[in-house]
């Protein structure tokens, strides 16, 4: 049972959205959560050949990108992970392209998950409203200004979209992103 539910993301392609600053953790144990459930993730960022990541208090690796975003395609993903750390969202807000690729995976009604600040780049996407989500505690007011109801929960389904608040969070937002995914992935396959 249990390996059924790791690989029921085969072939499911996943954009991962980010900018220098993303937080570590936020974007590698959730892309090898996808990687080991079966899915292909691809980085994506407005940023040259690699983006650089923050490890909580200071700069850490570097990691390559895959697609440039003014190469990506929403409608070759499936779904979209967006990492947090305060930088990462904080650029990635400002970046018009930025912006309309994430509102692309909500126009298409795409599964999305959102961990810590991330949540900045989906009000600004304007799909926060009337929603529930939860995110890191400075947030708050942010998401409840953008007309979401803010929950302090340790990870939140809303429709499509999935959100939680730091890193101690991960195993919870891993598992019900790949459940999300998934059920996703099967609504999209067609009928036999």
């Amino acid at each position: 049972m249990e390996n059924c539910i790791l690989k029921n993301l085969e072939g499911l392609k996943v954009a991962i959205l980010i900018a220098d600053g993303f937080e570590e953790v936020e974007m590698v144990k959730p892309r090898q959560a996808l990687d080991e459930a079966g899915a292909e993730t691809r980085i994506v960022s407005p940023k040259g050949t690699s983006v650089r990541s923050w490890s909580f208090t200071e700069w850490s690796a570097e990691y390559p990108v895959d697609i440039a975003l003014d190469k990506a395609r929403p409608e070759d993903f499936d779904a979209l992970l967006l990492p947090g750390g305060v930088m990462n969202p904080d650029k990635l807000r400002m970046d018009p392209g930025a912006v309309a690729f994430v509102k692309a995976f909500f126009d298409a009604d795409k599964p999305v998950a959102v961990i810590c600040h991330g949540p900045w780049t989906v009000i600004e996407a304007g799909a926060a409203s009337g929603r529930k989500i939860t995110s890191w505690p400075s947030v708050k007011s942010d998401l409840r200004n953008a007309g979401a109801k803010w929950v302090d929960e340790e990870v939140v389904v809303d429709g499509n979209l999935v959100s939680s608040r730091k890193p101690d969070d991960i195993p919870a937002f891993n598992r019900e992103m790949i459940k999300l995914f998934g059920s996703a992935r099967a609504h999209q396959q067609p009928a036999a």
